[in-house]
């Protein structure tokens, strides 16, 4: 077991591309980190500089209490997981699990004894001898990770191991892979551009952006606190809400207005965002979470509410997706565009120059609300999120 430290780890390619600029990260002995952000962000990338598979153009990384930089990677005692699983078509499944304690010269008893018990923790000893073609998505995985675990690496590092098996057997493996980094307390680097897998898998979640470090934190911080436009909007699913809005003190409280709209802050507002105070008279990024609207016939206490026409409804089964316009105009920063995709802004452009920002309510799988109607959406005040309208930074304050 160990930690993994990174100081300034940058990769520049000859062509002059920087793909991880100046990362900083101190991974827990046992934690198991997960780097998430979109195609191209350097994620992949600062994972093969760890493994030795990339050359560093500067920094260090250090596993354990030793500099690795100049160690090719089988002397750094980590094992890697690919999407492709890289298992040998014509070895059997015992064969690929073993063949790296092979090449260590560990001997044969010995050899036999690690990869059954690799087996039996992975439900794996009724295939050990049929080769990866006769094996499911599924088996296939758990024999590249049978392969790593055998070695009893200091760490492991797992690129995209799922983004290969459909969508239920994901769910299934992801719970495995959470399982077994818990029992058997292995530092794991965990790669995917996933963000729900991030949310799900990971103590602590890196949030990458053009080689770019912008939040390392635990998954609910992410969520509750992001750091800045890019991440609010990356991580959650349906992505944040976003409108450009004022603030201004109306009979001693703050009220935030976009469009039509006017919302009343409370005071848990400013006990946990004491810098919003500063933004008086100024225009905000306001936030607002799918899940932190609902229907008010749900919510009849709430007093802030915004009115609106339902466009699209969506039932889900255990909750119902209502999207709507709010006609202000929509939040098109660089960050915004960088974490939903320039097509997923091309393709609302002209909806949203007729009619403003389009938003997402997730609602009670109950509710009456049909399209082309009307409904009062209870908006949770305590819950919104700001941002600086220039710098895209969260607002928050010590």
């Amino acid at each position: 077991m160990a930690e993994i430290a990174l100081e300034h780890l940058t990769k520049i390619y000859p062509d002059g591309t920087r793909a991880v600029t100046s990362l900083d990260l101190e991974i827990d002995d046992g934690e198991l980190v997960v780097f998430v952000g979109p195609s191209g962000c350097g994620k992949t990338t600062a994972l093969r500089m760890i493994a030795g598979l990339e050359e560093i153009t500067e920094g260090t990384v250090r596993i354990g209490d030793e500099v690795v930089n100049d160690l090719p990677p089988m002397d750094r005692d980590i094992a890697m997981i690919f999407q492709n699983y890289a298992l040998y078509p014509h070895m059997t499944a015992f064969d690929n699990m073993a063949f790296g304690l092979k090449l260590r010269k560990v001997p044969r008893e010995q050899r036999r004894t690690l990869v059954g018990k690799a087996a039996q923790l992975l439900g794996l000893p009724d295939v050990l001898g049929k080769k990866p073609r006769t094996l499911s998505g599924g088996q296939r995985q758990r024999v590249a990770m049978g392969r790593a675990i055998v070695r009893e690496p200091q760490a492991f590092l797992m690129d995209e191991p799922l983004s290969n098996l459909d969508a239920k057997l994901r769910v299934e493996m992801r719970a495995e892979i959470a399982r077994l980094q818990r029992d058997l307390s292995v530092t794991t680097i965990f790669v995917t551009h996933d963000q729900v897998e991030a949310m799900t898998l990971g103590d602590r979640v890196v949030v990458l952006r053009d080689g770019l470090l912008q939040q390392f934190d635990r998954p609910q911080q992410l969520y509750d606190r992001p750091a800045n436009l890019f991440v609010a909007e990356f991580i959650g699913s349906p992505s944040m809400n976003l409108v450009e809005a004022g603030l201004e003190r109306r009979n001693g409280s703050m009220v935030a207005s976009f469009g039509e709209h006017r919302l009343t802050l409370d005071g848990h507002t400013f006990e946990q965002r004491p810098d919003l105070s500063s933004y008086d008279g100024r225009r905000v990024i306001l936030g607002i979470r799918p899940e932190d609207l609902e229907d008010a016939s749900f919510d009849p206490s709430s007093a802030s509410r915004i009115a609106a026409s339902v466009d699209i409804r969506e039932d889900m089964g255990s909750e119902v997706f209502v999207h709507f316009a709010i006609g202000a105009p929509p939040v098109r920063q660089a960050d915004v565009a960088a974490a939903v995709g320039e097509e997923a802004i091309e393709a609302t452009a002209e909806q949203a120059r007729r009619r403003g920002s389009v938003f997402v309510a997730r609602i009670d799988r109950e509710s009456r609300a049909g399209e082309g109607e009307p409904i009062q959406l209870a908006v949770d005040t305590r819950r919104l999120h700001f941002f600086d309208a220039e710098s895209g930074r969260g607002i928050y304050g010590s």
